[in-house]
């Protein structure tokens, strides 16, 4: 059974910056597509970002283009989130995925994590 499992969360302070991680275990999953959907509690989960096998392709939701960046070490088999200038809004537990297809299909993600919670304060 394949895990992926996320650190980094925690609190931030508006503007500040962190970084997630999200190691594979049990199986490989270099050759998937990584990337990072976010929930707040009674909302729609929401893609945040993607990252294609090999790193040279990537795409972002508009909320957080400019602002965070995907990132992966195939060798280590994990997968990062930088967030820079975060915001309140940016709150959320943050889900590490992969999928066999990129970019990701909306309907569908064959790997989940089990979730990290980043709490950004004013």
């Amino acid at each position: 059974q394949v895990h992926l499992v996320e650190f980094g969360g925690g609190k931030v302070q508006a503007g500040g910056s962190r970084r997630l991680s999200c190691v594979t275990s049990e199986l490989s999953l270099s050759t998937f597509a990584k990337g990072w959907i976010r929930q707040v509690p009674g909302k729609d989960r929401e893609f945040v970002a993607a990252i294609n096998w090999n790193g040279e392709g990537t795409y972002y939701s508009d909320s957080v283009k400019g602002r965070f960046t995907v990132s992966r070490d195939n060798g280590k088999d994990t997968v990062y989130l930088q967030m820079n200038s975060l915001k309140p809004e940016d709150t959320a537990v943050y889900y590490c995925v992969a999928d066999s297809i990129y970019p990701f299909r909306n309907s569908h993600l064959d790997y989940w994590g089990q979730g990290i919670q980043v709490t950004v304060s004013l």
